[in-house]
C-alpha cells in the first residue's frame, strides 16, 4: 500500500529508506527521515502493513504524516508463525522475532519494483537500508544511477567489536584492563545461532554499498570511529561485482552489473536522530507527563526494557520490591515484548500498585520514552542498554542504571558504564542466567538517585548531554557531518 502520491518531478536526488520492520530500527531510521527531508530531498520510507504504521503513531517529537516530502510505502508479506515471547527460555535474546525477520526479506520484490519506478525520476537514487535488509535491496545494482548505504542501528563500539578483529584489538588498547572481560569480545548468550547465520547472511551485501552510516556522534564515540575509518583504509583495494558470492543476487543481474565496488567505505556518524528539543503534542494528555510534572527535578527513574525483553514473573516481583524498597520515585513500564499474539498479563505483588502510588507510576501501555527522558524530573534511567535507548537517553543527559539482555546490549552497557562512565552496572552480563535479586535492583537505584557516586554519574551524563546537542547546532560536529552527507550524496 502507498500511502502518499510520488512527485513526478525531476529531482536531483531521491533517498528510499529500508528499515527492519522492528521497532527500534524503524524508530531510528523515521528519525533520519526528517534529517534528510529537512533538505528538501524526497525520502520515500519502506515497511510492512502491520509494522510502519504502528510505528508512525509510537513517533516523538515530530508528526511525519504532514512532511509534504516524506512518502510512505507499505507492503503486505507473505503470512508467518509468530509465537509470543517466551521470557523462561535460556538465551533471552527474543526468538519470537526471527519470523518477521526472515519474512521481511520477501520484501525484495517490492522493493525492487519501487526503485525501477524511481530510477527515471532522478539523476541519484540513493537507498540507506538496515544492515539486517541487505538481501531486500540488492537490485539496486541493475540501475546505474542507484547507489547503497547501510545504516548500523547499534553503537560504533558494538559493531567494531563484532565485526574487526583488528579494530577490536585496537580497542582493547584504549581501555582499562579490568574492563577486557571475555564478554566483551566473545557475544556469548547475545544471539540464537539461528540469529547469528541471519545475520552474516545480510552483512554479506554491504560489500555492494558506497558506505555506512551511524546513529552516534564523534561526542560519543571518536575514538571507535576513527579506528573504523583507519580500519576502512588499511582494506582499501577495488573488487569486481562479478567476484562477489553469485548468492548475492541473481545471475540475470550479475550479467547486467560491471560496477566497481571499492571497498574503502566512507563512513558517517550523524547521530543524534532523535529530537533535541521536545516538545509534546498528541501526547500531552499523557498521565505519566503529568505526574512527572509534580516531582522535583532530577528526582524520577525511569524504568524500562524496551520492546523486546520479556521478563519471568520471579524477575518482575524482584524488580517490583526493589523499586518499593529503594523509597526512590519511578515510573516504570511494565508490558510484555513486542509482537507475540498472545498478550501476557504481567502480575505485580499483591497490592504493589496502591503501596507505591505516592512515589511510583506504573504504566502498563506504550509510554512516550523521549519525552519522559527529557521531563526536568528525570534523574534516571534503569534500561536494558538498546542502542535507540542509549542514543536517546545520552542525548537528554540522563544517566544510566544499564541491565543488559541480549544482542548489542552487553557491550553498550560497557560504553556507557565504563568507556564513558554515565552509568552504572545493574548486574554482570556472566551473571545473566540468574534471578537479580531485588536487594540488587534497590542498591542500584539508591546508588545513582542519592548517592555521592551517583551525582557524580549525574554530573557525567549531563554535561555530555549538552556537547550531543550543542553538536547537533550548527557548527556542530554532527552537524557538519550531516551536511557533509548531504553534500555527498547530492554531487554533481
Amino acid at each position: 500500500m502507498v500511502t502518499s502520491t510520488m512527485t513526478s518531478d525531476q529531482n536531483a536526488v531521491v533517498v528510499v529508506m529500508v528499515p527492519l520492520p522492528l521497532q527500534g530500527h524503524l524508530n531510528q531510521l523515521l528519525h533520519f527521515t526528517r534529517l534528510i527531508s529537512a533538505h528538501n530531498i524526497p525520502v520515500h520510507f519502506v515497511s510492512t502493513t502491520a509494522h510502519g504504521g504502528k510505528a508512525r503513531l509510537r513517533l516523538e517529537g515530530w508528526n511525519p504524516n504532514i512532511v509534504s516530502n516524506i512518502f510512505f510505502h507499505e507492503y503486505n508479506i507473505q503470512p508467518f508463525e509468530s509465537p509470543p515471547p517466551n521470557p523462561n527460555s535460556n538465551t533471552k535474546f527474543p526468538a519470537h522475532l526471527y519470523p518477521i525477520c526472515e519474512a521481511a526479506t520477501n520484501l525484495r520484490r517490492p522493493v525492487a519494483s519501487l526503485l525501477r519506478k524511481l530510477v527515471p525520476t532522478t539523476r541519484r537514487l540513493v537507498v540507506i537500508h538496515d544492515s539486517l535488509m541487505g538481501s531486500v535491496v540488492q537490485d539496486f545494482v541493475c540501475f546505474p544511477n542507484a547507489e547503497t548505504y547501510t545504516f548500523h542501528s547499534v553503537s560504533a563500539f558494538s559493531i567494531a567489536l563484532y565485526t574487526s578483529e583488528n579494530v577490536r584489538e585496537e580497542i582493547k588498547k584504549l581501555m582499562k584492563p579490568q574492563t577486557l572481560t571475555k564478554d566483551l569480545v566473545s557475544f556469548e548468550g547475545c544471539f540464537t545461532s539461528e540469529f547469528k547465520k541471519f545475520i552474516a547472511t545480510q552483512h554479506e551485501y554491504t560489500k555492494l554499498n558506497s558506505g555506512r552510516i551511524y546513529n552516534t556522534c564523534k561526542v560519543l564515540e571518536q575514538p571507535i570511529l576513527d579506528l573504523l575509518e583507519i580500519d576502512a583504509q588499511s582494506r582499501k583495494r577495488c573488487v569486481p561485482a562479478h567476484d562477489l558470492p553469485i548468492s548475492l543476487f541473481d545471475q540475470h543481474e550479475k550479467d547486467k552489473s560491471n560496477k566497481t565496488l571499492n571497498s574503502n567505505k566512507l563512513l558517517w556518524a550523524l547521530g543524534p536522530f532523535n529530537p533535541l528539543d521536545v516538545k509534546r503534542s498528541k501526547l500531552e494528555k499523557s498521565s505519566c507527563l503529568k505526574w512527572l510534572d509534580k516531582q522535583a527535578s532530577n528526582s524520577v527513574i525511569f524504568v524500562s526494557f524496551g520492546t523486546t525483553t520479556s521478563f519471568t514473573q520471579e524477575q518482575i516481583n524482584e524488580i517490583a520490591i526493589g523499586l518499593e524498597e529503594s523509597h526512590q520515585k519511578f515510573v516504570w513500564v511494565v508490558r510484555d515484548a513486542d509482537e507475540g499474539r498472545v498478550s501476557r498479563e504481567i502480575k505485580l505483588p499483591d497490592g504493589y500498585e496502591r503501596r507505591v502510588k505516592d512515589r511510583g507510576l506504573v504504566v502498563r501501555k506504550w509510554a512516550p520514552q523521549l519525552e519522559i527522558l527529557s521531563h526536568r524530573s528525570i534523574g534516571g534511567f534503569m534500561s536494558h542498554c538498546g542502542w535507540n535507548s542509549c542514543i536517546e537517553s545520552l542525548s537528554m543527559g540522563v544517566p544510566i542504571a544499564a541491565w543488559p539482555i541480549h544482542s548489542d546490549q552487553p557491550n553498550n552497557a560497557v560504553l556507557v558504564t565504563e568507556v564513558l562512565k554515565v552509568g552504572l552496572l545493574v548486574t554482570e552480563w556472566c551473571q545473566r542466567e540468574q534471578v537479580v535479586a531485588a536487594a540488587s535492583v534497590e542498591n542500584v537505584v539508591r546508588r545513582l538517585m542519592c548517592s555521592k557516586e551517583g551525582e557524580e554519574v549525574r554530573k557525567r551524563a549531563a554535561a555530555m548531554g549538552c556537547r550531543v546537542r550543542n553538536s547537533a547546532c550548527n557548527g556542530g560536529l554532527s552537524q557538519i557531518e550531516l551536511e557533509s552527507f548531504i553534500a555527498h550524496i547530492t554531487r554533481n
